[in-house]
């Protein structure tokens, strides 16, 4: 049977060392079944048993994740003293139904639960201006959660006028700061970005140019980068729609046309072995010898969402039309 605590602050003891002098609080006991409760904010609530008590515990709320894992997010403030048993029983719960990776989104105005996460397991994820992401593996099978994203993506434009001219500029930042070298516009895709969208955005806000997407003419993947990660650099072919430049003060230098074999014949390509190809196949784009990858809408059945495949799309009319 359970034992009902008394609920006097200063008292430990069973309420009945108290109450029956009162009310024949003996017979009582037989026919009520009491619980002791913890403090209850209006969470997810389980009941457990220890020993002879039963228990009504306050879990974390949770949505479960495709992959056998749960998801938490945090949003009311907490006491990191009052989270850790939250956070212990719910882990124990989660055990028990046979869960196997836990997410916790901790928004930054809750940082105060990171430690205590850490200490009960936890490891950081990645992090966004606005909430760290821990995970904590659980199973006792092999730890499958999947790394943070590990490439950035850049663009670079070739954006090449009717005249044969390509249009560069020289940085005030970056690795080609202060050498004079002459060179296309490049960026990085901002998240939900794509890619003939980013290129497009990089040469108007670098050198103040409309322009449209042709094709990817190549993509190069490099290493150890950017904060360690690997990185991908889509180099893109785009006609101009305007002429006039306007540059960006803050990180370019200098912008203007350049014909192009004055722009590959500057003596800094000879130690860029991707630059050689990357002039290459320009030329061989010009002569009508080579054809990049132009982006095709492939809108899933699924999901209203909106995607492209970047395909050689003259090479898959000839094939079509076999």
């Amino acid at each position: 049977m359970g034992i009902a605590w008394c609920n006097l602050p200063f008292c430990g003891e069973p309420c009945h060392y108290h109450l029956s002098p009162i009310f024949n609080i003996r017979s009582q006991l037989k026919s009520v079944h009491s619980t002791m409760l913890i403090a209850q904010p209006p969470r997810q609530e389980v009941p457990m048993t220890a020993g002879n008590q039963e228990e009504q515990i306050e879990l974390l709320t949770s949505t479960d994740d495709d992959h056998g894992g749960v998801i938490v997010e945090m949003d009311e403030p907490m006491d990191s003293t009052a989270f850790v048993p939250i956070l212990r029983a719910s882990i124990s719960h989660w055990k028990q139904q046979g869960k196997r990776g836990l997410w916790v989104k901790v928004p930054i105005h809750l940082v105060n639960l990171v430690e205590a996460l850490v200490k009960e397991g936890f490891w950081y994820h990645h992090a966004e201006p606005k909430y760290l992401m821990l995970v904590h593996w659980i199973a006792e099978t092999v730890n499958t959660i999947p790394a943070n994203a590990t490439h950035r993506v850049g663009v670079g434009a070739l954006v090449s006028n009717e005249k044969g001219e390509i249009l560069v500029v020289q940085e005030k930042t970056g690795h080609f700061q202060g050498t004079g070298y002459w060179k296309f516009p490049t960026g990085v895709v901002d998240e939900g970005e794509d890619i003939s969208a980013a290129v497009v955005r990089e040469v108007k806000e670098e050198t103040g140019v409309d322009s449209e997407f042709v094709e990817v003419l190549a993509f190069r993947q490099s290493h150890k980068t950017f904060f360690e990660k690997s990185d991908l650099l889509f180099v893109c072919l785009l006609r101009p729609l305007t002429s006039d430049i306007k540059i960006q003060e803050v990180e370019i230098a200098d912008a203007k046309w350049m014909p192009f074999d004055e722009y590959a014949a500057q003596a800094w390509m000879e130690k860029y072995e991707l630059m050689k190809y990357v002039n290459e196949i320009y030329l061989a784009k010009v002569d009508g010898r080579y054809s990049g990858l132009t982006p095709v809408s492939t809108k899933s059945q699924a999901s209203d969402q909106i995607s492209y495949l970047y395909l050689n799309a003259g090479g898959l009319k000839r094939c079509n039309s076999l």
